[in-house]
């Protein structure tokens, strides 16, 4: 007799997310970002989240400076105090000139004030994967202890992801692919994830009937493609993460 598919977790969360709040239209990871996605009706967003060289956690996607602030090099190397004073807006366009990089702590204060939502990428710093995850889960148990819906954790780093569960397992955890590498699923399961978020090419009927039949969620990254998302949405999947916010209405 076929054993039954274990049933899926409860989910919270809303089918659009946008991605680095609202990053294409406005500077990424920015508090100007998230803005703006509220404004396009959107209730959660996706960013990322890495340490300072003294341990407060923020918003940067990349371990460099270079490509969003007027800093240079590499970020996790550096005080709080110093990257605080980054403008993080000049290089998208002089409308966002003298944007500052936030502060998760920030974020979270923007999220609970509108009711948002938020899917937090755990970025590390190279060798701090395991740290990054702990320091992260704990300052997002710590600003949402009493939210009613947490925000789910996400990394393409099994590390961090492995530093979250240790420090807070109470938070919701996802592992992100750009590969189906080799035992990518039993790996989610061990870390006690509730979702795979895989880049779009790889959802397929096949990968999605294995997430759905081990009891995870299935969110896709980044669709921008009115085509994609129908694709996706006829294969059941769970969310969508996209730049897109002026194109997709949330729902």
């Amino acid at each position: 007799m076929k054993k039954p598919a274990p049933a899926l977790p409860d989910w919270p969360y809303p089918r659009w997310v946008a991605h680095r709040g609202a990053g294409k239209l406005v500077p990424e990871n920015t508090l100007a970002a998230f803005r703006e996605g509220a404004r396009y009706g959107y209730r959660m967003f996706e960013c990322d989240a890495k340490l300072s060289a003294d341990g407060v956690v923020f918003l940067l996607h990349d371990d460099t400076l270079d490509r969003t602030t007027d800093g240079q090099g590499i970020a996790g190397e550096q005080p709080w105090s110093s990257l605080s004073r980054r403008d993080a807006g000049g290089w998208h366009s002089r409308q966002f000139a003298g944007e500052s990089l936030p502060t998760l702590e920030a974020v979270a204060r923007f999220c609970r004030a509108n009711a948002c939502l938020l899917n937090i990428e755990i970025k590390p710093t190279p060798g701090l994967e395991e740290e990054t995850g702990q320091v992260v889960a704990l300052e997002a148990a710590r600003l949402w202890a009493d939210a009613n819906v947490l925000p789910l954790l996400t990394s393409f780093q099994p590390q961090s992801l492995a530093g979250a569960k240790a420090a807070a397992p109470h938070l919701p955890r996802g592992l992100l692919l750009e590969t189906l590498w080799d035992g990518w699923l039993g790996h989610a399961q061990s870390l006690g994830c509730v979702a795979i978020v895989c880049d779009e090419v790889l959802w397929g009927a096949g990968t999605m009937a294995a997430v759905h039949g081990a009891g995870l969620r299935a969110l896709a990254y980044t669709v921008n493609e009115p085509r994609e998302a129908v694709r996706l949405w006829a294969l059941d999947i769970d969310g969508l993460i996209t730049d897109r916010v002026d194109l997709f209405a949330p729902d």
